[in-house]
């Protein structure tokens, strides 16, 4: 599974799919109330079809109490601020194809709190519109994405929602204060990968005036020192330590 970070422990580690199909596995922190990657691939049969999903509900294999009390309604009702939206990591317009899996997109624990207003119908909104464009042209792409709370050694400053409820359990989510994507294609030789590239972007979490997210590439190192997670760990060595350190545009990735 070249989507997979390595796994770390003390968070909780599980992956959904639908038959003999993947479609996205997450690492969960319970401190956060959040995933801090989901990891899937991304082809074009996944963006056709009509499949559809609008309920949310808790993830089946995380207790209730650790996840944002946001299945029946959104953050401005549950927890007092309408700015922020239920953020998909694994998004439904990826998973078309499958009732199941785009069901599945739609576990709490796919889910952050995203400002709705310049990010996520924005830039973000953006950004994955494009990778689904660019499958029609491409085998795989191998995605992992996330919220950062905190840079490995930062002391940025977390913010939180409160519950307009005293009995709504949890009473307070952090609000992430960035949010990065790295993404993978590779070259086969029968099955022996040949060659790779990868691109990274990282997103300060604000309202963007515009959606062009080509200013926000950076490398996959880059992300990997924010977020203390090691990217694409299944690749074979040599290409992870190349493709993660090269500084590759967004035309240089298309073109690929």
């Amino acid at each position: 599974l070249l989507e997979l970070p390595a796994q770390k422990s003390g968070y909780i580690h599980n992956g959904f799919g639908s038959g003999k199909t993947r479609n996205y596995n997450y690492c969960y922190d319970t401190g956060h109330y959040a995933s801090l990657w989901v990891a899937y691939p991304l082809t074009k049969s996944h963006t056709e079809g009509s499949a559809s999903t609008s309920s949310w509900k808790y993830d089946p294999n995380i207790s209730s109490d650790c996840q944002p009390a946001v299945t029946g309604n959104s953050y401005g009702t549950v927890y007092g601020n309408s700015s922020y939206s239920r953020g998909h990591q694994c998004p439904s317009g990826s998973r078309k194809l499958d009732n199941t899996m785009n069901s599945q997109t739609y576990y709490v624990s796919n889910q952050t709190p995203q400002l709705q207003n310049g990010f996520n119908g924005g830039i973000w909104n953006s950004l994955e519109n494009s990778l689904r464009t660019i499958t029609t042209s491409s085998d795989t792409l191998y995605i992992a994405t996330g919220p950062c709370y905190q840079t490995v050694g930062g002391s940025e400053t977390v913010t939180y929602l409160t519950a307009s409820s005293s009995s709504t359990v949890p009473s307070k989510v952090p609000v992430p204060n960035y949010y990065w994507k790295a993404v993978l294609k590779v070259k086969w030789s029968g099955s022996t990968i040949t060659d790779a590239c990868a691109i990274g972007f990282w997103f300060e979490h604000k309202a963007y005036s515009g959606t062009s997210y080509t200013n926000y590439v950076v490398t996959i190192d880059e992300i990997e020192a924010k977020i203390g997670f090691d990217l694409f760990a299944n690749l074979p060595d040599s290409i992870e330590a190349r493709v993660e350190s090269t500084s590759t545009t967004w035309a240089e990735f298309t073109d690929y």
